[in-house]
């Protein structure tokens, strides 16, 4: 895949001319994306209603929209807090990536598990990584670089974050206890299948389907009581890519394309945490449609 090139979901649209003016080093440019965005759940401030439903914006012309009706001022001009749109995690990452292909930068979103948030926890969450000419940077857009942190979060140490096909089979092998790895520890979404989930997700995302960390298609399932062999062999595929094997790479884009299992159809369902019930979405309208009766 071109990861200069925009897709469906991080393409700005009509809104490309906002982007145009904005830094082009790292630091700036994530401080840009810092004051456009607010986390729906660790902002300082509660969202509900129309608010939080912000949360749900799948495509970056949708979310620059929301920020233009709201503020219709040039992306670096200052917001206060309650003025940014909200989202998560997977919106700071990738606007990032928006904006990094651009200005013609190779970049990507990653799916997987933060360890730096909470001790002995493993966060789900989304990360950029772009291309420097010589390597894989990964960067937390969302994070303001501090030495709170204790390491660099605009070029991520080894060990961190790691993919979720890196976590799968740590999991698998023993060695990570599913029961560590999800949302928080105070909500059941974690364990074995919620990794399972986000290999897929991580797929997804790097063959340039974006989508939201709520959305399922195909073979995602809140259990594992089916066959868990692909998906081992999914992650390996993930890692051996990972770790610059063009064989698996095309292996993997091959399968993504040719398996309904892996791949998001014309409709997905969407399970969002803003409290809405679920319900389906046509990717090719943007119309929301309601859950199929039984």
């Amino acid at each position: 895949m071109n990861y200069t090139q925009q897709t469906a979901y991080s393409d700005p649209g009509e809104y490309a001319v906002l982007l145009d003016p904005l830094p082009t080093n790292i630091p700036e440019l994530t401080a840009v994306i810092r004051n456009l965005l607010i986390h729906y759940r660790g902002g300082g401030i509660q969202f509900t209603g129309e608010r939080l439903e912000e949360i749900n914006h799948r495509w970056i012309d949708a979310l620059l929209a929301t920020d233009q009706r709201r503020n219709g001022t040039p992306l670096t001009t200052p917001r206060a807090p309650e003025d940014r749109v909200a989202g998560c995690c997977r919106d700071y990452a990738l606007l990032l990536v928006s904006a990094l292909r651009h200005q013609g930068v190779p970049a990507r979103t990653r799916i997987g598990f933060a360890t730096y948030f909470q001790p002995g926890w493993n966060a789900d969450h989304v990360i950029t990584e772009y291309w420097n000419g010589d390597r894989w940077v990964q960067v937390d857009g969302q994070l303001e670089p501090g030495e709170h942190w204790g390491f660099d979060v605009q070029d991520l140490p080894a060990g961190h974050f790691r993919s979720a096909a890196e976590v799968w089979r740590g999991f698998r092998a023993g060695e990570i206890d599913g029961e560590t790895c999800g949302v928080d520890p105070t909500l059941p979404f974690r364990g074995g299948w919620f990794i399972r989930d986000y290999v897929f997700l991580q797929l997804a995302h790097l063959q340039g389907d974006e989508l939201l960390l709520w959305d399922g298609w195909g073979a995602m399932a809140d259990d594992l009581s089916m066959d868990l062999t692909p998906t081992d062999e999914l992650a390996a595929l993930l890692l051996a890519a990972d770790a610059g094997d063009e064989a698996a790479a095309t292996k993997l884009r091959d399968r993504y394309r040719e398996d309904p299992d892996l791949h998001p159809g014309e409709r997905i369902e969407v399970r969002s945490p803003s409290g809405t019930p679920p319900y389906l979405v046509d990717l090719a309208t943007r119309q929301k449609l309601p859950w199929p009766a039984g």
